[in-house]
């Protein structure tokens, strides 16, 4: 069992390339990466989420990358035209409006403009830097899924812990069951003698009142499936990749309580049905981190 939340961080020093991979993952519908790197790696993007999508089926991934090149390597001057026209087109502005002033522009002022001339790497991303990229986030996505297993662990611990409980409010609704009947029974044989001021009633008639209420209240149906939903939680939790399953199976826990609820008509019941929506509605907040 993995839970969705995590964090893993991988390096890369060698040969003069330092790359850093930080990965954050937090709980999420679908599977959503998010890619922050240097300018270098933005044609690499869609390389990143992919390798990211095969440690990865749900949650959302912010991934950063730092990167520094400290390699020797040939390096080119990039001109920026339209930052050197601007500059000539303003100067040329400025001797019309001073004509008596030194005119001492020339290329190489220009030159020395901000923005005019650019230094920049001859080869950006090239194998080698891709190469440190994948081993560095190879490293993070590994140490991101051992912090999600080790928390996926104590959340499966947390969710069966639960269920025991839940298992114990379901046995206590089945010895309360059979005596909401016969409690029926009492109060409206009490009721009828007081209508009747002392009579006895009509014993066919009471019994068949009773019947018909039995078989509205009756909960058994509800009470199989309940345990059979603990049943199959409990098997789900000893797979890899559970969340949606648990998910599903939670709303089913909470639809045959809800039905308990309604059809008890017993306040005890109502009691131990709200108990029940109670610690199932902690298992589905803890669901709702798993992967």
């Amino acid at each position: 069992m993995l839970s969705m939340t995590g964090y893993g961080r991988g390096e890369y020093r060698e040969g003069g390339i330092e790359l850093t991979v930080e990965i954050k993952t937090v709980n999420n519908r679908y599977l959503d990466v998010s890619v922050k790197s240097p300018r270098i790696f933005i044609a690499y993007e869609d390389v990143i989420r992919n390798i990211v999508r095969e440690k990865l089926t749900r949650g959302r991934a912010d991934v950063y990358i730092g990167f520094s090149d400290k390699r020797d390597k040939p390096r080119a001057l990039y001109l920026d035209a339209a930052a050197a026209k601007a500059y000539a087109d303003a100067a040329r502005k400025i001797r019309e409006m001073f004509p008596d002033a030194a005119d001492d522009f020339s290329v190489i002022s220009v030159l020395r403009y901000p923005d005019v001339v650019k230094t920049e790497d001859v080869a950006c991303a090239d194998d080698e830097c891709v190469g440190a990229l994948k081993i560095a986030l190879g490293s993070a996505l590994e140490r991101l899924n051992e912090m999600r297993r080790t928390e996926g662990e104590k959340l499966k611990a947390d969710m069966l812990s639960r269920m025991d409980v839940i298992e114990a409010l379901v046995a206590d609704v089945e010895k309360r069951a059979p005596l909401v009947a016969e409690g029926y029974k009492t109060k409206l044989e009490a009721k009828m003698k007081k209508i009747l001021e002392g009579a006895e009633p009509d014993e066919g008639r009471l019994l068949t009142e009773v019947a018909v209420f039995t078989d509205k209240s009756n909960i058994d149906e509800e009470l199989t499936r309940l345990h059979s939903h603990i049943s199959q939680f409990r098997d789900i939790c000893g797979e890899v990749l559970v969340g949606r399953k648990l998910d599903f199976l939670v709303q089913e826990f909470n639809r045959e309580t809800n039905t308990v609820c309604s059809k008890s008509n017993d306040l005890e019941i109502t009691r131990l049905g709200l108990a029940l929506k109670n610690e199932i509605e902690k298992v589905r907040e803890q669901v709702q981190n798993i992967e």
